[in-house]
């Protein structure tokens, strides 16, 4: 739920509903650039859960795997304009159906029939011990089938409210995992990987790359199955944006083009669009280099959009790559 402050929303009695959530946002976004994708969740059995699933569908997204149990789904609240990152964030997402998911429930051998790549995010064991756990249990069942695994390092401290700390759930998470995206403060929140406290102090493009070339050597060292780490840096400038990445592979750094906007729409699944860009590269075999600039430039492109998912082509993409050159 998107809605306009200054209390328009009220005198409008109108506020914008948007699908998404950080798992489905990849997902779209990848369906629309011709990959296979499955979706799931769990949904009520009611009609609006029918409405969405079948968007869905139109999206070329196969949500087969999505089932039906509980009262309601999960919602939240962001101000137009405004950042999950920032305060402004209100989660409702108590008794949810996928809230109230359990291990030994779903059938993750049927669940991932024909799948060879799970992704997942910080955002799904951050809601309650059980859905961390159910977390726990996918993967396994996942790594176990040989499937490439990759998480979203996206740290929102308002969900982690259920007694358990961050850091004493996702290292036996991320410990499955073949890629990890996230930023240098997300590492250090999530999996306690040291972050220099006044990095910002130096303002200098060069001493984030180094910081975040540290950082995925600490993560490939500590979780030996990982084999890929990308960083994202996004900072206000002005009204604007200034962009950039880095990917981390066993061998060497790649850094993405700088990108720069003086203008932004939406910051909602920005972050999303570049995981989905990081798994299409991967997934395609593409060279690094062009992984982390195709990644970016989706990220990038993805500020000038409203709502959750983005609704760029691959050409478009690229064309911003060739823009940025």
């Amino acid at each position: 739920m998107s809605p306009s402050l200054n209390k328009k929303w009220i005198h409008d009695a109108s506020m914008p509903v948007y699908i998404g959530g950080a798992e489905l946002n990849v997902a779209t976004a990848l369906a629309k650039w011709d990959m296979p994708v499955k979706y799931f969740s769990v949904l009520p059995d009611n009609y609006l859960s029918k409405e969405i699933c079948e968007e869905l569908a139109t999206k070329n997204v196969d949500i087969s795997p999505i089932e039906f149990s509980g009262s309601r789904i999960g919602i939240y609240i962001l101000a137009q304009g405004t950042d999950l990152k920032h305060a402004g964030v209100i989660y409702d997402r108590a008794h949810s159906s996928f809230s109230e998911l359990k291990t030994g429930t779903i059938n993750w051998d049927e669940k991932l029939s024909g799948v060879s790549w799970l992704h997942f995010s910080a955002i799904s064991p951050a809601l309650n011990e059980n859905v961390a756990a159910v977390c726990k249990e996918l993967i396994m069942v996942a790594a176990g089938k040989g499937i490439t695994i990759s998480v979203d390092l996206n740290y929102r401290g308002k969900l982690w409210q259920y007694g358990k700390d961050p850091l004493e759930i996702m290292p036996g998470l991320v410990e499955y995992c073949d890629v990890v995206m996230g930023n240098i403060w997300s590492a250090n929140s999530l999996l306690g990987i040291a972050v220099d406290e006044t990095i910002h102090n130096k303002r200098n493009k060069m001493a984030y790359l180094e910081h975040a070339d540290t950082t995925a050597k600490a993560i490939m060292q500590q979780y030996h199955k990982c084999k890929v780490v990308a960083n994202t840096f996004r900072f206000d400038a002005g009204a604007g944006i200034k962009y950039y990445a880095s990917l981390n592979t066993m061998k060497k750094q790649f850094v993405s083009r700088e990108f720069f906007t003086d203008f932004v729409v939406d910051k909602i699944g920005s972050g999303d669009c570049f995981m989905a860009g990081l798994i299409y590269g991967l997934y395609s075999h593409l060279p690094p280099d062009e992984i982390i600039n195709f990644s970016a430039a989706a990220a990038f492109g993805k500020l000038q959009e409203t709502g959750d998912n983005t609704s760029q082509d691959v050409a478009s993409i690229k064309s911003k790559i060739s823009y940025y050159e």
